[in-house]
């Protein structure tokens, strides 16, 4: 098998990116399937950010100027770029954040999608014409771009959720700045060089529109406390939101925050059975459990438990764990070992209130992480249960009365994704009603939305919205202009003041 450092390489030489950037450098790229350090990334300067934010804000200004669908055309030209490049770039997904191919291609796909919506909706950036209490005058809203755009995004999605961003900011007039993980800077460097050649068709973008900025922590915190940074996009845990969110909003900038998940599944007793297997082994297992939207808490009615149960667990015995690039197999890596020693604490939490643990055993050895998924039949919501560990754990959990376990499924901190199995359309209506999280579902898993709806969660989730539906206005900002056309000026609310 050729080493993946020089497929790396090749990879990267196709994709377009220069390669002092990443073998020239001080950070470390190394590739979860094996352990293999794949490069070594140059880092921007702490110091270097305020010239990039210099360049940033000159974009804006620049850009800001651009008709709407003038500006959908570069976004239209960087979906070609992505299609003629998805395979390479998924392949490098795989390599880098260990994602089973199919989801590696997804991911690119969810970039083309992006792309194509945001081509739509730079024609489509409507205010309203709204009715005024005054004669002779015509009031209306308009919407104008907002600023610089900053986003910090993580390294289970390493590449879409900056598409998701950047392609609504920049149909709406803003220039981005993108601070990725520091455990995926390749694939960054890649999408950076795809977006370039599409910058280069257009001809005429302003330099310093899209920049990226690799390196640590230092950099995500400048996007947070610069003025000159209008909104920051930022993904990760809950903790991290915790720190970022009180800061912007001490200089009252905007926020959209994409933070924890524990996501919970109800299996009701009209189910279709073998559909609820399948919707919650992907959303369990899929990415090996490193989704904001995994399912990692089951509840099963007492009349189907001990059914499902084994079911669930000939799956979890069957399903392929291992290098993706190898074999047909459905469960990659975990991240790094700090990934897999927080799942095994969460086991042996879990074990210690009385959970019994099937699964979570690590597959093979070296410098990389494999794991069994792991099915943790559980006495109640206690313990860890109540926490997000960033790994394929799946709570079980028995009910019998449909209010009072949707009232437990809502008893978390978290509040991203929730789904039910139903037939019974009653039960369906009740849960959508009642579930407290942004995404509800019937009849599929937690996992696997489309860029069509808002993405985002409640609560410790942060309530941030990215993607489709009117997410697009939080990038821009909204004037109401009144205009008098008559020769009187009457006021609203029949307020006189009269002036000789």
């Amino acid at each position: 098998m050729v080493q993946l450092g020089q497929e790396t390489g090749a990879l990267l030489d196709r994709l377009g990116v220069d390669r002092t950037l990443w073998t020239e450098g001080s950070m470390p790229s190394a590739t979860p399937l094996t352990g293999e350090r794949l490069g070594m990334v140059q880092v921007v300067d702490a110091a270097a950010i305020d010239n990039r934010l210099d360049a940033a804000t000159a974009a804006f200004r620049v850009w800001r100027r651009v008709p709407a669908p003038r500006r959908g055309e570069l976004v239209r030209l960087w979906g070609e770029e992505l299609r003629a490049a998805k395979d390479d770039l998924a392949r490098l997904v795989t390599i880098e954040a260990g994602k089973i191919p199919s989801e590696g291609a997804g991911e690119v796909q969810e970039m083309i999608d992006i792309c194509d919506f945001a081509v739509g909706l730079s024609r489509q950036l409507y205010g309203l014409t709204i009715a005024t209490e005054r004669r002779g005058h015509r009031m209306m809203e308009v919407w104008h771009p907002l600023g610089v755009v900053g986003v910090i995004s993580a390294f289970n999605f390493p590449v879409a959720v900056w598409a998701w961003n950047a392609a609504l900011a920049l149909v709406c007039g803003n220039s981005v700045l993108w601070k990725p993980s520091e455990k995926t800077p390749l694939t960054a460097l890649a999408v950076q060089a795809v977006f370039g050649r599409a910058e280069a068709r257009f001809g005429d973008a302003p330099e310093g529109l899209s920049q990226l900025l690799i390196g640590g922590r230092e950099l995500g915190e400048a996007l947070v406390d610069d003025r000159r940074v209008a909104l920051v996009s930022a993904t990760g845990s809950t903790r991290m939101g915790r720190s970022v969110a009180p800061r912007l909003a001490g200089r009252f900038a905007r926020a959209i925050l994409e933070l924890g998940g524990n996501n919970g599944a109800i299996v009701a007793p009209s189910a279709d059975l073998d559909l609820a297997l399948r919707g919650v082994a992907f959303g369990a297992m899929g990415t090996a459990g490193q989704r904001c939207t995994t399912t990692r808490r089951l509840f099963l009615h007492d009349s189907i438990y001990d059914g499902f149960v084994a079911k669930l667990k000939a799956a979890y015995a069957t399903v392929g764990v291992g290098n993706p690039l190898e074999s047909e197999v459905l469960v990659g890596p975990l991240i790094d070992r700090a990934a897999y020693d927080a799942m095994q604490d969460a086991l042996g939490a879990a074990a210690a209130v009385g959970g019994i643990v099937h699964g979570g055993e690590r597959v093979g050895d070296g410098g990389s992480f494999y794991v069994k998924p792991a099915l943790v039949e559980m006495p109640g919501q206690v313990g860890p249960v109540r926490d997000e560990t960033f790994a394929p754990i799946l709570y079980v959990m028995r009910y019998d009365d449909l209010d009072a376990v949707i009232d437990l499924h809502n008893d978390v901190a978290a509040g991203l994704s929730s789904a039910i199995f139903t037939t019974d359309v009653r039960e369906a209506e009740r849960f959508l009603v009642a579930s407290d999280c942004g995404i509800a579902n019937v009849n599929l898993g937690t996992s696997g939305a489309e860029i069509g709806g808002a993405f985002g969660g409640e609560k410790e989730t942060g309530g941030g919205r990215e993607s489709g539906s009117d997410s697009w206005r939080q990038y821009m900002r909204r004037a109401t202009n009144t205009i008098n056309y008559s020769n009187a000026l009457p006021l609203a609310q029949g307020v006189l003041f009269e002036i000789d």
